[in-house]
């Protein structure tokens, strides 16, 4: 045979294995988009339980009551001396990269050891810990340092209204801004012209919790105030209103908010301006447009009461040596005092943020109900602790879940039962709903995917007699699939439900990254937490999202 015959052959050869294989992925890609969740639940083993009711708590209880160890936020900077000084740090002065500048600096000060007049050394340590978070530990007592630098002073305002004790020592430790992020090609300039283009629907943005996030408090504030100059009056309120109306979803952490954006799920997004600087990716595709009041990192003394005369004087030291001029030229080589033209137009206080917070809570869903369905592993990779803390978390945040709201519980292993119906989180479906927590075991293996199916089944039934409802999934797992449906098949359909899954993992080994790319197909968060703050964590989901 010719070889040129034999090369043609070959060619034909491969290039019907090319159609058949790209034939054969077109049927699977079909398919899979052809599976609903009616066709999908056919394939299911479903039980119901009879619902049971089990007596709930009425104790009033406080995220404060659930704040884990300290330990879990460690030092980035351990010192000892005679006068040692911890300073907690909102965590962009003491992260990684471009966030160390508070690391640099307290290592640079312990080198010096300098001392007080008595001639006592001191030490310098730091400990990052979110802002909000931060401030539960000092209003609760349950650690204090004896320095706190949070982003902005809203949290100082907020430590000393709800009991807690701080003292200015420095109103500016090192210059930032919150920012509006807009696209470069965007008609909108200004921090109006954004917030209104929202309220009317013609954009939509994201912003992080601001019962957490610094620049998502500085935001709601901001917005309140746009509407009127006394914030809660009803045009103040509902100011807030017709921008959330709009809102697809609001951020767990920054991370979630900077992908969905990246993604372009979202035409903008709240950022700090020094990190908005140090990302090219955001820089390049964004517009920085300052709003509300200056993220300037005050430094406060915590309880200076109880300090002694040393100690105070060692905070004095260390607060100029933050301010010299080489610890300032680090700072801004970070990326931080840009924006010094920027001024606040505004103030607020601690009573303020209160009521903005209180507001934001009753307000954040603009009088939508909310459908959940709870979606619990109980296989036996869960035994022990992960699922005993699983069942505290869910009874734990049960107060924090509003009574308007619908919720379900759904637990899985091998198969699925369907514990809880959706019905109204009234007295009575919360006695059903601690009952289901109660009958909670573990063993058997693990059918997650096939367990969000039935919920998201439950949810599209629920939502027949309530259209306009708000729908999400909490899924409270380790992570790890190994029977009934995989993750690629029900994406199809979970993606068009748009229905976003909350995924929260109970190990410390637990299956990450399948969880993650569960939470990302609608935008929503994924936890990651032990048993020894897992459920703190959860509470604060609920009292965001619930």
């Amino acid at each position: 045979m010719k070889k040129s015959n034999v090369v043609a052959i070959v060619g034909i050869v491969f290039a019907v294995v090319i159609v058949f294989i790209l034939g054969i992925l077109a049927l699977v890609k079909t398919s899979s988009k052809g599976r609903t969740v009616e066709s999908m639940l056919k394939h299911i083993k479903v039980y119901e339980n009879t619902p049971t009711k089990a007596s709930i708590s009425l104790d009033d209880n406080t995220l404060y009551d659930e704040l884990p160890e300290i330990s879990k936020y460690p030092l980035a900077v351990s010192a000892t001396a005679d006068i040692s000084i911890e300073i907690m740090t909102s965590p962009e002065k003491a992260g990684d990269s471009y966030e160390a500048w508070l690391i640099d600096v307290a290592e640079r000060f312990n080198k010096q050891k300098l001392t007080t007049q008595n001639g006592n050394t001191i030490a310098l340590s730091v400990r990052p810990v979110s802002s909000g978070l931060a401030a539960d530990y000092i209003i609760s007592n349950k650690h204090t340092p004896q320095l706190f630098t949070p982003s902005n002073y809203l949290w100082g305002e907020y430590v000393n209204a709800n009991g807690g004790s701080v003292t200015v020592l420095n109103d500016r430790l090192v210059g930032n801004t919150a920012g509006l992020l807009i696209d470069k090609n965007s008609e909108y300039k200004s921090f109006k012209d954004i917030i209104t283009a929202v309220q009317d629907g013609k954009i939509n943005i994201g912003y992080t919790n601001p019962q957490t996030s610094s620049t998502g408090m500085n935001l709601l504030l901001s917005i309140l105030k746009m509407g009127d100059e006394n914030m809660f009056s009803d045009a103040g309120i509902d100011s807030f209103k017709r921008f959330q109306q709009n809102i697809p979803f609001v951020a767990y952490n920054t991370m979630q908010m900077r992908d969905s954006a990246q993604k372009g799920t979202l035409d903008g997004m709240i950022l700090e301006y020094q990190t908005y600087i140090n990302e090219p990716n955001i820089n390049k595709l964004y517009n920085f447009i300052p709003f509300g009041i200056r993220h300037d990192n005050p430094l406060y003394i915590v309880n200076q009461e109880y300090l002694s005369n040393d100690e105070i004087e060692a905070a004095g030291i260390i607060n100029d040596f933050l301010m010299s001029s080489d610890s300032q030229a680090v700072a801004t080589k970070y990326g931080f005092n840009a924006n010094d033209d920027y001024k606040s137009e505004a103030q607020f206080t601690g009573s303020e943020v209160n009521k903005a917070l209180e507001m934001y809570k009753s307000n954040k869903d603009n009088g939508k109900d909310i459908i959940a369905v709870f979606v619990a592993d109980c296989s036996g990779s869960m035994y022990g602790d992960p699922i005993n803390q699983l069942k505290s978390s869910l009874s734990n945040g049960m107060q924090y879940i509003n009574e308007n709201n619908y919720v379900g519980l759904v637990s899985y292993s091998d198969d699925v039962t369907i514990e809880v119906p959706i019905a109204k989180f009234d007295m009575n479906q919360k006695a059903y709903f601690q009952g289901g927590i109660n009958g909670l075991t573990a063993n058997g293996s693990t059918a997650s995917y096939d367990a969000v199916v039935v919920a998201m089944n439950m949810i599209e039934e629920a939502k027949k007699s309530n259209p306009d409802a708000k729908a999400m999934i909490f899924l409270l797992s380790d992570g790890y699939q190994n029977v009934g449906y995989s993750l690629g098949s029900i994406t199809p359909a979970l993606d068009e439900s748009k229905i976003p899954v909350y995924t929260i993992s109970y190990t410390s080994d637990a299956d990450t990254d399948a969880m993650r790319k569960l939470s990302e197909v609608n935008e929503a968060a994924t936890i990651n937490a032990d048993s020894e703050d897992i459920v703190y964590k959860i509470k604060s989901l609920f009292n965001s999202q619930m």
